[in-house]
């Protein structure tokens, strides 16, 4: 720790000497720091959706460097698996310290710019361990259910106002941030509410609501593109879009999300966000966070033409059309292609050779889309609960020789770039295909992460 701590002094006295010789006005930060167990060997940092660095860990998990800004304001870095956001202004010299196996819980700053950085976890923190205490709240009338967020944000407020009152040297945008911050966790709590207490209710409608109970519309916004990424507001945004969709009279969602109510978030999406950026990414998350809650391969063509209509992205269009052409590629109840994989020894086998005669979960999957942990948490829970199954997860992209190293290393596989599977494996996205002992598709595009899976996994696993 005092070694960790050398090093920063070291850094910021630099930092200071170079202040000192500059009349100019700064326009770059420095960024660093420690990651303890790290999980790859770099860290980036992004703009938006744009890397705009990436930093190296040397042997004792250390990276620094200097960047130029376009602009102060909100950045997040990645590392392995995980990303945090962090506010950068020019002069800054910002370092952190994190321990991988607890993320955010153990993410700390030092330097100039800390404070306000540290602030914003401790933000994040609150609205993780508030976000389950707050569930039950749900259950009680909209009126009492208002009372108990209006307190919650009276004394948010009087955090926001005593930090502005103690640093009156901070900017607007930091002060603008620091509000959402405190404030948009809990005006999606309010836009949630009534899809979660008919859930509660079990109920086929939603609660009455008067208009005063989103009063809070008149301050929070909706458009503002440069936080599309920041959790805090984008959960807001999200929420409130699909409230406005269930106000159409849509009943609540069981197990799916109906064509009809697909069709109609797409168009509320439209009218609702101005920016092409923000709006254009909406629109995806939407088509394909529904097809795979669904977790089947049957494709409304209606809502996938909406999105087509309604994006302007051209890359997106491209990636759903290999998505639905995947989809179509691998037909159910009929005997799945043959084809070739690769063990972790690199010797090139036949599916078959793997399937011997046993229902199975075939789980295609790329680093880019789904965590090593999440993968693992699945095939544990998944592999204990369906006895009469096997579970099969491939690797489909990203670097072959990195495997799952908390699974066993003879139960995973990669595709070779010359397999037939790469066919039906055009968008790169993950899928899984459920395959009886007799190598019938029972399922063409199932997804590990939708509750529905649990159903189709039923029927297989009493195939015999």
């Amino acid at each position: 720790m005092n070694k960790y701590f050398k090093y920063f002094t070291i850094l910021l006295i630099l930092v200071s000497l170079i202040s000192c010789k500059s009349e100019k006005k700064l326009t770059h930060v420095y960024f660093g720091g420690k990651i303890i167990h790290p999980k790859s060997s770099h860290v980036i940092l992004y703009s938006m959706d744009q890397a705009i660095d990436t930093f190296y860990l040397d042997k004792d998990g250390k990276f620094v460097g200097k960047i130029k800004l376009a602009s102060d304001g909100l950045y997040y870095f990645s590392h392995g698996y995980e990303n945090q956001h962090v506010y950068l202004e020019a002069g800054d010299s910002l370092l952190l310290r994190l321990n991988t196996w607890n993320f955010d819980e153990s993410l700390v700053f030092v330097g100039k710019g800390a404070e306000r950085n540290n602030i914003l976890i401790d933000c994040f923190l609150e609205n993780e361990k508030e976000s389950f205490s707050f569930h039950e709240n749900n259950k009680l009338a909209p009126k009492e259910f208002k009372q108990k967020i209006e307190s919650s944000l009276k004394s948010k407020l009087k955090l926001f106002d005593e930090y502005v009152e103690n640093h009156p040297e901070e900017t607007e945008d930091y002060k603008n941030i620091l509000k959402v911050a405190l404030t948009y966790p809990l005006y999606a709590r309010m836009e949630k509410y009534p899809i979660l207490n008919a859930k509660y209710a079990e109920s086929d409608h939603l609660p009455k609501i008067n208009d005063s109970f989103y009063e809070y519309r008149k301050v929070a916004k909706i458009d503002n593109d440069s936080l599309i990424y920041y959790p805090p507001y984008s959960q807001y945004v999200r929420n409130y879009l699909y409230n406005e969709t269930y106000s159409l009279g849509h009943p609540p969602m069981k197990k799916n999300y109906s064509s009809k109510f697909t069709f109609d978030l797409l168009t509320i999406i439209d009218k609702k966000i101005s920016f092409e950026k923000t709006k254009n990414a909406f629109l995806k998350q939407t088509v394909i966070s529904h097809f795979y809650n669904k977790s089947s391969c049957i494709l409304n063509e209606e809502t996938f033409e909406k999105f087509f209509k309604l994006s302007t992205n051209e890359e997106d269009k491209i990636q759903i059309k290999k998505l639905m052409n995947d989809t179509k590629s691998v037909p159910i109840l009929e005997k799945l292609q043959d084809f070739g994989i690769n063990d972790y020894s690199n010797v090139s086998k036949s599916v078959y050779e793997i399937l011997q005669q046993k229902n199975a979960l075939l789980f295609f999957w790329s680093p880019e889309y789904v965590s090593e942990s999440y993968i693992v948490s699945r095939m544990n829970f998944l592999s204990t609960n369906f006895l009469n199954i096997i579970f099969i997860p491939i690797k489909i992209d990203g670097k072959k020789s990195d495997r799952l190293e908390s699974l066993d290393i003879k139960s995973q596989y990669y595709l070779p770039d010359n397999s037939k599977a790469n066919e039906f494996l055009t968008s790169k996205m993950p899928r899984c295909i459920l395959v009886d002992k007799n190598g019938k598709v029972m399922n063409g595009f199932a997804s590990i992460s939708s509750s529905n899976l649990s159903d189709y996994l039923e029927i297989l696993n009493k195939v015999k």
